[in-house]
């Protein structure tokens, strides 16, 4: 069963849906990873279409074991010709938003954002890490595309990610680590209710010591709850 998350618009941050990556996302993936900040704090480049094939069989495999479920994060609306939604959902209004030609090259781009089949602008990932896939806990990840920064979607999308993995799967401790010197990636986890719990000291393949985040089922955040189907 295809797992899809939505999360309600809250301006700046447009409505957003989370669903497994697929086969069709690789020319928007290539777009994100043009980023150089984006490259900084990844580590499995994406460089051209053999790399973007990796990286989403890497995705697909994690689904078939469970070791690791990962989600394009796009905007949920209706395609700039009008066409079906992101999931294939008919359009809303058919209200045209951008010019959604291709680039020169064949890569999906929109005023340089990426994007996917249907429309919809990619706007980051966000992935649920469990080594132990019958176990109680597990990591989170995200990365947020350049285009979409300061727009509050990753602390959107990665609290959705968090309710469905404590409300569905049952988890009960769910942990985020960055390097100290990331502190973007810091603000995030703050506002998405993870807390500061301790610094880890460096260790390959971190070149620097780390912040390890913890959130609990308890937790309380402020952020709107995401609906599912």
């Amino acid at each position: 069963m295809t797992v899809l998350l939505r999360v309600p618009a809250a301006p700046p941050t447009p409505a957003l849906l989370l669903r497994p990556w697929r086969d069709g996302d690789a020319g928007a993936l290539i777009e994100a990873y043009h980023d150089p900040v984006l490259r900084r704090w990844t580590r499995m480049p994406v460089t051209g279409p053999e790399d973007a094939a990796r990286w989403l069989e890497v995705r697909h495999q994690g689904w078939e074991t469970g070791t690791g479920l990962s989600f394009a994060v796009l905007t949920d609306g209706p395609a700039p010709d009008g066409g079906p939604a992101a999931d294939g959902r008919p359009a809303v209004d058919g209200r045209p938003a951008v010019d959604g030609r291709p680039a020169v090259d064949g890569r999906p781009a929109v005023d340089g954002r990426p994007v996917v089949d249907g429309g919809a602008e990619l706007v980051g990932n966000v992935v649920l890490k469990r080594p132990a896939p019958h176990g109680d806990s597990a990591e989170v990840g995200y990365w947020t595309a350049a285009a979409a920064r300061g727009r509050g979607v990753a602390p959107r999308a990665l609290d959705a990610l968090t309710r469905w993995a404590f409300e569905t799967l049952g988890l009960a401790r769910l942990e985020l680590l960055h390097q100290v010197d990331n502190l973007a990636s810091c603000r995030v986890a703050e506002k998405a209710g993870y807390d500061y719990e301790r610094t880890l000291p460096a260790r390959p393949p971190f070149p620097r010591d780390g912040h390890l985040h913890v959130r609990l089922p308890a937790t309380p955040s402020a952020l709107r709850r995401p609906t599912t189907r």
